[in-house]
């Protein structure tokens, strides 16, 4: 046989070889990267377990032994691709040394890292120690710190309220002294008038003395002239009885409110010059009264603005008013004014109970003689208005009365007309407040702030007895002017405030 029938015979014996067996297997491709070491590990054991048992269990297809010359060959030959077991078993052991030595450094660098982190962990477990510690810490200064804040509030709160406490007595006292002072000068004012009389009376005791002495030589030789002087002596008793005239108005001046400053010599002042006027006895300068009010003296023919001896009806108590007859229709009884800030009107509850101020100035009647005013039938309220620019607006309201002083003389107000806003309703039903004397529904006294006293509420929409500021503004540490809040504001200090009252029989609110 010759070499290509022999090539030809080896071809055919190993086409005939089964497919599946380990010559003629197809190569299967694995891709180690998509599967971790462990699974690479156990599949490539399972595969070689698998391959050696197919081998013992096949036998072996090429059993057949043929001696074929040495020649070159130059087609297909059938090869064994079998190796031996110690070789592949040491390529294996190889492959998993290298993969188990790569696991060791992967885990080792992991250790590493760990170490790392724990030693930075450590560090910041010692940090977070020592900042609870200073925690600790600064939570006992900070409580100690409040402790000492707390006892400085306490404190401080204490001397507010000595500061307080000290601010009252001294207000009270600046009242009291501003009360002596007026009195003072009251006495000081009727010393001197007592004096002037004194005066006049000792010229009149002196020249009745010369009259006393001189008649005995003449009565010799002019027994017919006696009759004739006389009526010297008789033109002569007016100054006589001049001096006793002030009697009769100091009893018009023993009125309840306590009108202060130079009003009571006002009064006494015409008296001198009163006999001169004896031909008119009805003038408006010296009324007959007293009158009830003043539209009682206007109907009696009293068509001039002035002073008036007003008596009340069931009140046993005379008090000196003014009358204002020119504002239309005439007939008002002024009870409060305000023109040039000459009075203090910051006064204490029985003050603001009596009256003070000048009746042809500055002056409040008296809560008590509003009272008496009020009960004799309906009133109403007139309140007129004037700024610093000369702007002059009016307020008026239907129904006016103050309850006595056992309800702490309530104001009771009606329905509102006018063109300067209404800023008194919000006081109606409200009781009077003073310095000493709080009954307004605010937690402080509004007297203390506003500086007067009124209906206060809570504390003021109108403040007509507070401090009279010149020029209109003002700035003040509270709204203590003179104001009207629908009429400037209440920063805002009024010139001239005027409240009057006149009866109106024909309205009921």
């Amino acid at each position: 046989m010759d070499l290509p029938a022999a090539t030809l015979l080896l071809l055919i014996l190993c086409a005939q070889l089964p497919k599946g067996e380990a010559g003629s297997k197809e190569p299967q491709e694995f891709d180690s990267s998509e599967v971790p070491e462990a699974e690479f590990l156990m599949t490539t054991r399972n595969r070689r377990a698998t391959m050696a048992d197919q081998t013992a269990q096949q036998p072996d297809k090429c059993s057949y032994t043929f001696i074929v010359p040495q020649q070159k060959v130059t087609g297909a030959i059938c090869v064994n691709s079998k190796e031996p077991e110690v070789v592949l078993e040491n390529r294996v052991n190889k492959q998993e040394l290298e993969l188990l030595n790569g696991e060791l450094h992967k885990q080792k660098r992991q250790i590493e890292t760990l170490q790392q982190l724990v030693e930075v962990d450590g560090g910041i477990v010692n940090e977070v120690k020592l900042l609870r510690k200073e925690s600790r810490n600064m939570n006992s200064r900070v409580t100690q710190l409040y402790m000492q804040l707390l006892h400085e509030i306490i404190r401080k709160r204490d001397n507010a309220l000595e500061l307080s406490q000290l601010e009252n007595r001294l207000l009270n006292h600046t009242s009291e002294m501003l009360q002596l002072t007026t009195r003072y000068k009251d006495l000081e004012h009727k010393y001197h008038h007592l004096a002037a009389l004194a005066n006049n009376q000792s010229a009149l005791i002196a020249q009745l003395e010369e009259q006393c002495h001189r008649p005995p030589p003449l009565v010799p030789p002019r027994p017919l002239p006696q009759p004739r002087p006389r009526p010297q002596p008789e033109q002569q008793p007016p100054p006589i009885n001049n001096p006793y005239q002030p009697p009769t108005y100091s009893r018009n001046n023993q009125i309840t409110n306590e009108i202060q400053s130079d009003q009571n010599q006002k009064v006494p002042s015409p008296l001198p010059t009163m006999p001169s006027g004896t031909h008119s006895p009805s003038t408006t300068n010296n009324p007959s009264g007293p009158f009830k009010d003043c539209l009682h003296a206007l109907e009696d023919g009293h068509t001039a603005s002035g002073m008036y001896l007003v008596k009340p009806e069931n009140a046993n108590r005379l008090m000196q008013v003014w009358c204002d007859q020119r504002h239309d229709p005439g007939g008002w009884t002024v009870i409060q004014r305000r023109m040039d800030g000459s009075v203090n009107f910051f006064r204490n509850w029985e003050t603001y109970k009596q009256g003070f101020g000048n009746i042809d100035g500055e002056y409040w009647l008296g809560l008590e003689n509003i009272y008496w005013l009020t009960s004799q039938g309906n009133y109403k309220l007139l309140v007129t208005l004037e700024d610093w620019s000369g702007r002059k607006v009016f307020a008026e309201y239907a129904s006016f009365r103050v309850d006595s002083e056992a309800e702490f003389y309530k104001l009771r107000v009606g329905r509102y007309h006018g063109n300067a806003g209404d800023s008194l309703t919000w006081h109606n039903g409200k009781q009077f407040t003073t310095l000493d004397r709080d009954h307004d529904v605010y937690t402080g006294n509004c007297a203390h702030y506003q500086k007067g006293g009124w209906w206060y509420n809570a504390c003021a929409h109108s403040n007509l007895n507070g401090v009279w500021y010149r020029g209109g503004h003002y700035r003040s540490r509270y709204q203590d002017g003179v104001y009207w809040a629908e009429f400037r504001g209440g920063a805002y200090s009024l010139k001239k405030v005027v409240m009057m009252i006149r009866p109106n029989p024909d309205m009921f609110h």
